[in-house]
């Protein structure tokens, strides 16, 4: 990994390798990253935004990898280095592609151009394809953006966590008469995930409604017109590793 030599030295100023991680997590602040990186002159080597993005197993470090660590924010500007699995594996989905048929009663000649998340998920939500996986007419686009989150606790392991007003995004969120369904996008095949980026999401919306709140991970394939589904839900809410695969499935939308 390109920030592994940041990371070692980060571990060595603050000798982490002496911490004890099977007790307790270690935390750290974006100013004692930004101290101990200050010296180094690539952008990738010293941006804390850069060093503390991991999003897939293979992003972390070097020294992350070996220790079984993964990182997770726990308060604006802090973050807590945590031993265990980090990450959720995202299956490959073997049945057959389902040719699904838009529910628009005409062409979408916007929904052509480009090749974002975004646009891939607002297509698939105007041909009601959302809809139709949850079997849920009521679903309306309700959420989008940058939030924080409210005050929550929860376990890996043994280890408590405690997070308050970490910043969180969406790529979509939808509210139907019993539920909220929100959706992680992404368009590069990922093979897996960090779990954060779909239990921080359900724990703070899961503290302001009393309806159901639902995680889907969406992905659309750069090579095919395919569009996968697989939705996630947590068995215990307050623990980050109860995270199970409920249902999935592949999608081809043609025009009516």
């Amino acid at each position: 990994m390109a920030n592994s030599k940041s990371w070692k030295k980060i571990f060595d100023d603050y000798k982490i390798h002496e911490h004890n991680f099977d007790e307790s997590p270690f935390p750290l602040s974006a100013t004692q990253i930004k101290r101990a990186c200050q010296k180094f002159k690539e952008t990738g080597e010293k941006e804390v935004r850069v060093l503390c993005k991991q999003d897939s197993r293979r992003n972390r470090p070097d020294i992350f990898i070996k220790h079984n660590l993964f990182l997770l924010p726990v308060k604006n500007g802090y973050f807590n280095i945590i031993k265990g699995e980090g990450y959720i594996d995202i299956p490959e989905i073997k049945k057959e592609i389902v040719v699904y048929s838009a529910k628009l009663d005409f062409p979408l000649d916007t929904s052509k151009i480009g090749d974002s998340e975004m646009q891939h998920l607002d297509y698939a939500y105007a041909a009601s394809l959302i809809r139709t996986f949850m079997d849920d007419a009521s679903l309306v686009l309700t959420i989008r953006g940058r939030k924080y989150t409210p005050a929550f606790e929860f376990y890996v392991g043994k280890q408590l966590i405690k997070v308050v007003s970490v910043q969180t995004e969406v790529d979509a969120g939808y509210e139907g008469r019993n539920q909220i369904v929100l959706i992680e996008a992404k368009n590069f095949g990922a093979t897996n995930v960090i779990i954060r980026q779909l239990y921080y999401p359900f724990r703070q919306w899961q503290e302001n409604t009393k309806k159901k709140v639902v995680t889907l991970f969406f992905d659309k394939a750069h090579s095919e017109d395919v569009y996968s589904i697989w939705q996630f839900e947590f068995g215990d809410p307050k623990n980050y590793n109860s995270i199970r695969l409920v249902k999935s499935g592949k999608f081809r939308i043609v025009g009516r």
